[in-house]
């Protein structure tokens, strides 16, 4: 990986989900090694997000940390596996631990697929909890 993998992600996108839409925008930051994410699910649902990835290259990797008005915070980590680009996280809920990995697919200039997905089996099995098409900004 060379920092640039997540580029496609810049710019001003239109999100659709099942039951709603909102909206995001990406931009590059601090001398250009920022990527700043700004997500806004209104009026569909409550729900406005803040993130900020990072590329480790020593470590040969993103690193994402994410926010929002509902007081969720996930630090993420992740780049590219085969075709598509995976960020993954492990939280404890009600004593257990759930893996959650957010995968970009279906990447193309002008859309691209996210998929939320969460795992109780140390990721044998994956189900998806959240799936967005996004297309570009006119």
């Amino acid at each position: 990986m060379n920092g640039s993998e997540l580029d496609f992600w810049l710019g001003s996108w239109d999100a659709r989900w099942d039951g709603g839409e909102g909206t995001n925008t990406l931009t590059r930051e601090f001398d250009g090694k920022v990527i700043v994410e700004r997500f806004e699910g209104r009026p569909s649902m409550e729900l406005t997000g803040f993130s900020v990835s990072v590329f480790d290259a020593g470590a040969d990797l993103w690193r994402q940390t994410w926010v929002d008005d509902q007081g969720g915070y996930f630090a993420l980590t992740g780049g590219v596996e085969e075709d598509t680009i995976v960020l993954r996280t492990t939280v404890v809920r009600e004593g257990s631990p759930v893996e959650l990995r957010m995968v970009f697919s279906e990447i193309e200039a002008d859309s691209f697929r996210w998929v939320w997905e969460r795992s109780t089996d140390e990721g044998v099995t994956w189900g998806p909890a959240w799936e967005i098409a996004y297309t570009r900004a006119a």
